[in-house]
């Protein structure tokens, strides 16, 4: 029975905790619906509407108020006190732990307390589109006005200015006094919206209508005044220049400026209709091409200084270049006789003298043309600097072929001043061997000078060839020179290692006696040594030396050396 009872009691306990955490949760419920009500009522509906006051109580102002003023009291006096009981209804049914109830009010409440600050809502933007309309009509207003005024007292101050596009500016500007008047009619009715639809037409057709005073002016001013002069001043600067033998056909300049004249009277009526846009547009091209003119002629002009300058000392280089490459051709048959080259170096002599041709027949047609007066002078220019380039570039070609030929014969020189040389170099290296007294000359060595012996005879058997072939005599003397010098080294290397045998086994001999290991040693080396094997006697010699010893062979090759230099 007793288990029964506690839980029983576990049980009650347990729902009387779970209640009172529903009944916590509820509560919190109400009071968060409870600020939402607060922020509604703290919402400045009667600040803003005590603003509307101060504006003209007529017509929509007056209406609008109204229809505010009545939402706000139904809401204040119906809506807030219903909201008020919803809230104490849930309480409560919190209270009684009817919490099924308790949400159903909770949200019903929510709903009404949403309905009422959407309604509140809406009135705050209305009252804020109303007073900001009405700033913001003033402020505009003023400046738009200020502005009228400004465009009239030019229009009338300035009539001649705007020509033919004064009457119909002046009308346009005139329309804007009924707005004006519509206005001010609306805004003393206290229609502050409508009033405001008029300021935003005003502003746009304003806007189009100011700019149209001030751009008038300055675009007749270029269509009737500054573009006429200039074209006047083309033709005569045309005129002008054509007497003086510049030929401007090409330029279709009459033609062009014709154009622009009949482009210019459609524009005059452009703008008596105050069609603008595409007419600045059109003016600024018509002064880009007035621009361009102006370039194209002083480009003839700088191009007459051009050819009168260059054309003389043209007509000379061209002759002297001729003259020299004549005279390059006729050295290079000469030398060909001595020398020879190759084919593609052959070819440059008739190559350059076909080039001159060419040259010369341009040369011809341009100063053709230039006494004829048919032709543009941009066009001489142009003909005539290429054929100054091309006639540097044959110019330049033929220089370099006859420094070419030139070092034909200061490179046979410099060979055979080689050749001497070598030859010399191999005589030394021959006298070195013998006066040396060596026992004999090894076969490799033989061999070696003999080799260097043939190069050397190649290279001066090709230089008594002619032609001349200075190329291949370079390469039979490269091979010639590396053959020797080798030969000569080897020599000087060879001689070296005899002195140095020589005095490695003069030095052991003071031992061989007391030594007989060392003294079968020196026997070994002085037999390779007959049998004229150097190299491995002085590597036999050394080992039993510095093996008996250590640091003799220091001392050896310093006397050797010294030996070796007089020789």
């Amino acid at each position: 029975m007793m288990e029964y009872i506690i839980i029983a009691v576990i049980i009650l306990l347990a729902v009387t905790i779970i209640g009172f955490m529903f009944r916590k949760k509820h509560l919190a419920e109400i009071e968060r619906l409870e600020q939402l009500k607060l922020q509604i009522q703290n919402k400045p509906i009667l600040e803003e509407l005590t603003k509307v006051k101060q504006l003209n109580m007529n017509g929509q102002t007056e209406e609008m108020f109204e229809r505010w003023r009545n939402v706000w009291t139904e809401i204040m006096d119906v809506h807030i006190p219903k909201i008020d009981a919803s809230l104490y209804d849930a309480e409560e049914a919190i209270n009684r732990f009817r919490f099924n109830k308790a949400s159903k009010l909770e949200q019903e409440t929510e709903m009404k307390i949403d309905s009422v600050d959407q309604q509140m809502n809406s009135i705050l933007v209305e009252l804020e589109e109303l007073i900001g309309s009405e700033e913001k009509n003033r402020s505009e207003i003023d400046l738009l006005q200020e502005k009228y005024r400004r465009a009239r007292k030019n229009l009338l101050a300035h009539q001649q200015s705007y020509g033919a596009a004064g009457e119909p500016l002046e009308r346009k500007l005139e329309s804007f006094i009924p707005l004006f008047d519509e206005y001010e009619k609306l805004t003393a009715e206290g229609n502050y919206l409508k009033a405001r639809e008029i300021v935003i037409g005003l502003s746009a057709e304003g806007e189009e209508a100011f700019l149209l005073v001030d751009d008038i002016p300055s675009l007749l001013a270029d269509i009737q005044t500054k573009i006429p002069s200039y074209i006047a001043e083309l033709r005569q600067g045309k005129s002008e220049m054509e007497e003086n033998s510049y030929y401007l056909g090409h330029l279709e300049l009459t033609l062009q400026l014709d154009e622009i004249e009949e482009e210019l009277e459609v524009l005059k009526e452009n703008i008596a209709n105050l069609e603008m846009t595409q007419t600045k547009i059109a003016v600024e091209k018509i002064k880009d091409r007035i621009d361009s003119f102006y370039e194209m002629l002083e480009k003839e002009v700088e191009a007459k200084m051009y050819v009168d300058e260059h054309r003389v000392d043209t007509e000379r280089h061209l002759e002297v270049v001729a003259r020299d490459t004549k005279e390059m051709e006729e050295e290079s048959r000469y030398v060909q006789h001595s020398y020879k080259i190759s084919e593609s170096e052959a070819a440059i002599p008739k190559s350059c003298m076909d080039k001159m041709e060419q040259l010369a027949k341009r040369f011809e047609l341009l100063m053709t043309r230039l006494e004829e007066d048919q032709s543009a002078y941009s066009s001489l220019q142009e003909e005539l600097v290429h054929i100054r380039e091309d006639l540097s570039i044959v110019d330049s070609t033929q220089i370099d072929f006859m420094t070419s030929l030139k070092s034909l014969r200061i490179e046979e020189n410099k060979a055979r001043e080689k050749v001497a040389l070598l030859k010399r170099k191999l005589q030394e290296t021959d006298r070195l061997l013998h006066k040396a007294n060596i026992p004999g000359i090894p076969e490799d060595m033989d061999v070696r000078l003999e080799e260097a012996e043939e190069h050397l005879f190649v290279t001066m058997q090709t230089l008594r060839e002619v032609p001349l072939n200075i190329k291949l005599v370079h390469s039979y003397l490269e091979q010639a020179e590396q053959s020797i010098e080798d030969g000569h080294a080897k020599a000087v290397e060879m001689v070296e290692n005899v002195l140095l045998i020589e005095r490695i086994i003069q030095y052991g001999n003071r031992y061989r006696k007391s030594n007989l290991q060392l003294d079968a040693k020196l026997e070994e080396a002085e037999e390779s040594f007959r049998q004229l094997r150097y190299t491995k006697a002085l590597e036999e010699a050394a080992t039993a030396v510095e093996n008996f010893e250590p640091g003799s062979m220091k001392r050896i090759e310093v006397l050797v050396k010294e030996d070796a230099w007089n020789i």
